[in-house]
C-alpha cells in the first residue's frame, strides 16, 4: 500500500529573490513541498533545483488576474491542498512624498496590497473546504511604523495587516490561522528595485539594507513562528525591533476580536442577513 505523502504544502509568492527565496530553502529543508510564484521561470527553476524539495514553479505577474487564476488551478491540480499561503511578492519604495508621482502609489498599493488580497480572497473557500491551514503576510516594520521615504510602501503594508488581523477573527471558526510578519531591514535586493519618484527602479541599494539580517536567518525565524502559531513576528535586529516592538498588537487583542466572532458580532451587523 502506498504510503500518503503528509508533507505539508507551501505555496510563496515572490520566491525567485530575497526573503521569498530564503523561505523556500528554509521550508525545503524543513520537508514541505513547495509552489514557487514570481515573474520569472528561469530564477524560480533555479530556486526550486537548490531546494532539492519536492517543487513546483507557477509563475504569474501578481496583477494579472487571469494569469493568477490559472496559477491557482495549476497549483491546485498539481497539490490538491494548500496548507500555508505566504503572500511575499512586493516592492518597496525611496522617495520624498513631494516628488513622488501618483503612479508610485498605485503600483505599490496594487502589487502589495491589492493582490495579496486577491489571492488570498480566491483561496480563502478552498482552505475553508479542505478543513484549514495557514496565511502568511509578509509587511514589513514600514507597516507598523510611518517609514521616511515610504509613504506609499507604508500605506500598503500598514493596509495588509489591517486585513490580516480583521480576516483572523473571522476565519478562526474555519481552522485557518493568520500570521503577520513585519520584517526590518533585511539583505536583499528590496532597496535596488524600489520605485522612485518617477515609478522605476532606483538601480542602487542603501547601506541599511546592505548591513541588515541576511535574508537565511529571517526566514528561519518567520518559519519558527509560523510553525508555531504566533500571530505578529517582528523579524529584525536593534533600533528597528524596538520600533517594532512598541507598536506591537498584544495577544489580548487578536483573542478579543476572535470572541466578539463567536458572540456573534457578525450577525448583530447584519451580515448574516445579508444587509
Amino acid at each position: 500500500m502506498t504510503e500518503k505523502n503528509t508533507a505539508p504544502t507551501v505555496w510563496i509568492t515572490g520566491a525567485s529573490s530575497g526573503i521569498g527565496r530564503a523561505l523556500a530553502h528554509e521550508w525545503g529543508e524543513r520537508g514541505a513541498r513547495l509552489i514557487l510564484s514570481g515573474r520569472d521561470l528561469q530564477r524560480l527553476s533555479s530556486v526550486a533545483d537548490r531546494t532539492g524539495a519536492d517543487a513546483i514553479t507557477v509563475p504569474f505577474d501578481v496583477r494579472d488576474t487571469e494569469a493568477m487564476q490559472r496559477g491557482i488551478e495549476r497549483a491546485l491540480k498539481w497539490a490538491g491542498r494548500i496548507d500555508v499561503l505566504v503572500n511575499n511578492a512586493g516592492i518597496s519604495q525611496r522617495s520624498l512624498a513631494l516628488e513622488t508621482s501618483m503612479e508610485v502609489y498605485r503600483q505599490i498599493i496594487e502589487i502589495d496590497l491589492l493582490a495579496q488580497i486577491e489571492l488570498t480572497q480566491t483561496l480563502l473557500p478552498k482552505l475553508v473546504e479542505q478543513g484549514g491551514g495557514k496565511l502568511v503576510f509578509i509587511s514589513s516594520i514600514a507597516g507598523k511604523v510611518g517609514v521616511p521615504l515610504r509613504t506609499a510602501y507604508s500605506a500598503a503594508k500598514f493596509g495588509l495587516i489591517g486585513y490580516a488581523d480583521a480576516l483572523r477573527a473571522e476565519v478562526k471558526q474555519h481552522g485557518i490561522d493568520v500570521h503577520v510578519i513585519a520584517p526590518g531591514s533585511v539583505a536583499t535586493d528590496v532597496s535596488k528595485n524600489a520605485l522612485g519618484a518617477d515609478a522605476k527602479p532606483r538601480g542602487f541599494s542603501d547601506q541599511a539594507i546592505d548591513d541588515g539580517m541576511p535574508a537565511s536567518k529571517a526566514a528561519r525565524e518567520i518559519v519558527d513562528a509560523v510553525e508555531a502559531g504566533v500571530r505578529e513576528t517582528i523579524v529584525s535586529d536593534g533600533v528597528e525591533r524596538k520600533m517594532g516592538e512598541l507598536t506591537q498588537t498584544p495577544e489580548m487583542v487578536f483573542d478579543r476580536m476572535a470572541e466578539l466572532m463567536e458572540e456573534g458580532y457578525a450577525e448583530k451587523l447584519g451580515a448574516a442577513k445579508g444587509e
